[in-house]
């Protein structure tokens, strides 16, 4: 079999609402350390990135509030944890830059999207600033009036 062309990264799960309650400066891709119910309940789709967030411990950064729901099946001697912290694997430098910007410069860092690379699981994390109300307010205006020209367009054809 010859390698397949296009589209290579396969997204499980996005959070949507990331990207309506932060203004999202930059991105990178991370990897994660999960354990194997953990990978084969992402693999089925059992995963939930709305509510979860990333913070800098000790020496690197961690996902929290990720739920990952075991399947039913897994291990019988397990005793899953679906919202347990979840280790982010970076780069020493990512790392570094990452701490100054969340540390002096206010930022936030929230997962954007998991997705499967080359047969990886990886994240999608963003560098984001938080949004005010009145920033929601216009997005949401924004996004409607982008919608509204679109069905205009489609219309008037």
């Amino acid at each position: 079999m010859g390698k397949r062309k296009g589209n290579e990264n396969m997204s499980i799960a996005n959070n949507k609402k990331a990207f309506h309650d932060y203004f999202i400066e930059d991105e990178l891709e991370a990897g994660l350390v999960l354990e194997g119910w953990e990978v084969k309940a992402v693999r089925a789709g059992r995963v939930q990135l709305k509510e979860s967030y990333i913070y800098w411990k000790r020496d690197a950064f961690y996902l929290v509030g990720c739920h990952i729901t075991a399947l039913p099946t897994a291990s019988t001697h397990v005793k899953p944890d679906p919202v347990r912290p979840r280790k982010l694997l970076l780069k020493q430098a990512e790392n570094s830059k990452l701490i100054g910007k969340v540390e002096r410069s206010g930022y936030t860092l929230v997962p954007l999207n998991l997705h499967f690379k080359r047969g990886y699981i990886k994240m999608d994390i963003g560098l984001a600033k938080g949004k005010k109300q009145h920033d929601k307010r216009q997005s949401l205006k924004e996004a409607d009036w982008k919608r509204e020209k679109q069905r205009l367009m489609k219309t008037t054809r």
